[in-house]
């Protein structure tokens, strides 16, 4: 059988998966491989650092707007106007067939995910992305569970990673700014608001930045602002693509009022107050804001040849959404490392294997073009451990994982890393 090497030599296939994902499982040691899943936004402009062919970095049409996303291990359809019906969602990808991770994980449920996220979601409930710009983005939040449910969605808390193979370059302004200083009022926030239309409103005014390091990461709540910079950011995340912009220009670019108000209820879209009050004023205005949300890398476990670091850990409202590692295994080494559960990778450096699946980090990829660098761990396999083997001579093989809700009990809590 030839290997098929584009989107264009696969059949999409729904039906009769449990037989294919349960051959596909057997033949990988229990990894669903899976292909490239790309994201435009109309309001930003790609940082062209996720590997995408500088020619297809437009693939959906100018008018989509360019890539700058990358997302992993999604069942999350993406909250764009004019989107395709599948665009976000990850494929798995069987000989020359390929079918919706979403759609594989409802036919067999707690046998790719685990009995506990199966019994409580029904479904993958997170996912992440790389997130990729070349310059900063609105100042923004995310709703919580309780406000997007208004709106008939999810909310969102997210965390980000700043992969230091993705940031040779910082791009146009590599620091982000996250909620209000100390002292800030509710009424100098109203002003803003209220003069949207006046020019620039002015948020940022309010608000601090924070220089962005590559290898450091940031957790950040539902409802509090943050304007992230221009580093290319690898994001675990709720699975949910809900926002209000709260900024109306950036780098002389208009941020449209329907941008503020798309995730809330209709018969609120001109209501100062309730837009206002969908912040977490004491979350905003935190005066240890960075202790309570900054990360940095805290080993997880390490020995002869590899390096295994926690780089997404800690809770939020005291529930743990998500937590994420980075393993690093050396040249030629090989290592078996067991999980809690059920895992997204994606390698961000070097070549080897998992298991009996090729791992290959691109340098290039097209829009189309199909990758050995992404794969979904099942919670039976992560338990029962995944054999990674660097098969390079000179560089470290590097991979990025990420894990559901509650996975991880052991996980750090926030600020660990200053006590290494």
């Amino acid at each position: 059988m030839t290997h098929p090497r584009t989107t264009a030599d696969l059949s999409t296939t729904s039906t009769h998966l449990k037989a294919l994902i349960d051959g596909h499982l057997e033949d990988t040691g229990g990894l669903l491989r899976l292909s490239p899943t790309w994201v435009p936004r109309s309001f930003l402009q790609p940082g062209l650092r996720i590997k995408l062919h500088p020619d297809d970095t437009y693939a959906y049409g100018l008018n989509r707007g360019g890539i700058d996303e990358r997302w992993f291990g999604s069942t999350t359809v993406t909250a764009n106007e004019g989107r395709a019906d599948d665009e976000g969602l990850s494929y798995v990808i069987v000989g020359n067939e390929r079918f919706t991770l979403r759609d594989a994980i409802a036919e067999t449920g707690a046998s790719i995910i685990g009995k506990s996220l199966w019994d409580k979601y029904g479904k993958w409930p997170v996912y992440s992305k790389f997130f990729d710009n070349m310059g900063p983005i609105p100042h923004h939040m995310h709703q919580s569970a309780e406000q997007a449910a208004l709106v008939g969605q999810e909310g969102k808390p997210e965390s980000y990673y700043f992969p230091p193979q993705h940031n040779n370059v910082g791009n146009n302004f590599p620091y982000t700014f996250m909620g209000f200083e100390p002292g800030t009022t509710r009424d100098q926030v109203r002003k803003c608001i209220a003069n949207w239309n006046k020019g620039e409103n002015g948020i940022l005014d309010l608000s601090k930045a924070y220089r962005l390091k590559p290898g450091t990461g940031w957790l950040i709540d539902p409802c509090i602002l943050h304007a992230p910079g221009s580093l290319c950011t690898y994001e675990p995340q709720w699975g949910s693509d809900v926002f209000g912009m709260y900024q109306n220009l950036v780098e002389g670019r208009e941020v449209p009022w329907s941008l503020l108000v798309k995730d809330m209820p209709a018969d609120k879209h001109q209501d100062i107050d309730f837009i206002i009050d969908q912040l977490d004023w004491e979350k905003n205005v935190d005066p240890n804001f960075k202790d309570n949300h900054y990360l940095e890398p805290v080993t997880a476990s390490e020995g002869e040849g590899y390096h295994d670091k926690w780089i997404v850990y800690g809770k939020v409202d005291g529930f743990q959404y998500f937590t994420a590692k980075e393993i690093t295994v050396e040249p030629g080494a090989t290592v078996t490392i067991k999980d809690n559960g059920a895992y997204s990778l994606i390698v961000v450096q070097g070549e080897g294997t998992a298991n009996k699946l090729r791992l290959n980090c691109p340098k290039l990829l097209r829009f189309n073009e199909l990758s050995n660098d992404e794969f979904f761990c099942t919670e039976s396999a992560a338990q029962q451990g995944v054999t990674f083997k660097n098969t390079s001579l000179t560089e470290p093989l590097v991979a990025l994982r990420y894990f559901g809700p509650e996975v991880n009990p052991d996980a750090p809590a926030m600020g660990a890393y200053k006590n290494q």
